[in-house]
């Protein structure tokens, strides 16, 4: 019976922590909702702007802009100076 006490405790906690966190289309949904409340939309307008916010991509991360700037990099074969430079102009674009 003690040996099913901490299992069960563990899996218990794990479970709530799950219900915790928020996943991303939750954040988006309370970005999109708080950039429609700064805009003060009512009614049709709202709903038409939660639409577009919703179904827009995602922001790229910055773990995703260095991987696509250092493909980028490597494809156009930067060394040195002129590489770091790349890295630096492109990880700065949106």
């Amino acid at each position: 019976m003690k040996f099913l006490r901490v299992p069960l405790l563990l899996m218990s906690l794990l479970m709530c922590a799950q219900g915790f966190a928020a996943t991303a289309q939750q954040n988006k949904m309370t970005t999109c909702n708080a950039d429609a409340s700064a805009k003060a939309l009512k009614g049709d307008e709202r709903k038409a702007f939660m639409s577009t916010c919703l179904k827009a991509s995602p922001p790229q991360t910055q773990q995703d802009k260095m991987k696509t700037c250092n493909a980028t990099a490597g494809t156009q074969a930067l060394k040195g100076d002129a590489r770091k430079a790349f890295m630096s102009d492109c990880l700065k674009k949106k």
